[in-house]
């Protein structure tokens, strides 16, 4: 698994560094199959510090955690708790489907833009109907059942998730509606 451990304006030390290896490896290797990378930034949060670490499995889905302490190594044991709990969830849940993903999750380039709200817009109506682009990234479109993209979705805390369907191979959206529940969005499948 690779690591990639800093911090926003703080130093980290190669003891920590060590530490944060050890306790997400025996996290992963416990709840996930297959890891390929971890994120971890710390923070301080006014005299608190603030770790979010964040894990990338084999199967396509992310899992983040944040976790905030008056000392930097209870701040990650924090995040790295709620991590395992994520990881266990996400593998009852698996269990429970009896669903093993023997290939990893194939991902499709995209590109996601940031446009300007109709409320920044000051000069009329036509800008409204085109917007100015802000910001241009690089995204990535897993390729997903229902399934599993609901719980990449609340495996990220996200309230949507684009993704390719891998019965039919058509764009799908998954979303958190207001009333909690989960909304499933397909254009191929009009009734």
């Amino acid at each position: 698994m690779r690591y990639k451990i800093s911090g926003k304006q703080i130093d980290i030390g190669e003891a920590l560094q060590n530490h944060v290896k050890a306790e997400l490896s025996a996290v992963t290797a416990k709840y996930a199959g297959r890891p390929t990378d971890a994120i971890v930034v710390f923070s301080r949060e006014g005299h608190a510090f603030a770790c979010e670490a964040t894990v990338h499995l084999s199967t396509g889905l992310n899992a983040q955690a944040h976790g905030t302490a008056n000392e930097i190594y209870a701040a990650f044991d924090s995040a790295a708790e709620k991590m395992a709990k994520q990881l266990r969830r996400y593998k009852r849940r698996l269990k429970d489907h009896h669903h093993a993903r023997p290939q990893p999750v194939e991902l499709m380039a995209a590109s996601a833009y940031i446009v300007t709200s109709a409320e920044e817009s000051d000069e009329g109506d036509e800008d409204h109907q085109n917007p100015t682009i802000i910001a241009e990234m690089e995204a990535t479109v897993p390729s997903l059942t229902v399934g599993e993209a609901v719980m990449q979705m609340e495996l990220a805390h996200a309230g949507v998730l684009v993704f390719r369907n891998e019965k039919h191979g058509g764009i799908n959206v998954v979303y958190r509606r207001d009333d909690g529940n989960i909304g499933w969005i397909d254009p191929r499948n009009p009734g």
